[in-house]
């Protein structure tokens, strides 16, 4: 199993689909490292080379933020939203949706299990 800034990648897919086990790399990230490096689309994790698996290491580690600096990176940023008491931190701060999105229904993904409100019955027909 190759071990790639602090990930263990599965060793039985493609390179390409492997690295986007890593926090930070998509597809296309994945596509242009294997280009730089050189390696094609269609080769596995398995059938790196030990040069290869370190050259993608060096790759990542000089060009891309990744894992733990860039979870980090993005807690500071809405940490500072929240300290400056803009729109966007007060919805980080409530826990409710950020982007504009309609709360009236649906958001629940954001506000959790929907909350019973004391005293208010279903309406019946």
């Amino acid at each position: 199993m190759a071990r790639i800034a602090g990930v263990n990648i599965p060793t039985q897919k493609r390179v390409v689909i492997a690295l986007t086990y890593i926090h930070g790399i998509g597809r296309t990230k994945a596509r242009e490292i294997c280009q730089k490096v050189g390696i094609p689309d269609d080769r596995r994790v398995n059938d790196l080379t030990d040069d290869e698996t370190v050259r993608i290491r060096e790759a990542i580690d000089s060009d891309y933020t990744v894992e733990g600096d860039l979870r980090r990176e993005v807690a500071i940023n809405i940490k500072r939203l929240m300290d400056l008491g803009c729109y966007r931190g007060l919805r980080h701060r409530r826990g409710l949706p950020v982007h504009g999105q309609r709360t009236h229904t649906n958001a629940r993904t954001r506000k959790g299990p929907s909350k019973p409100i004391a005293g208010k019955k279903k309406a019946t027909k």
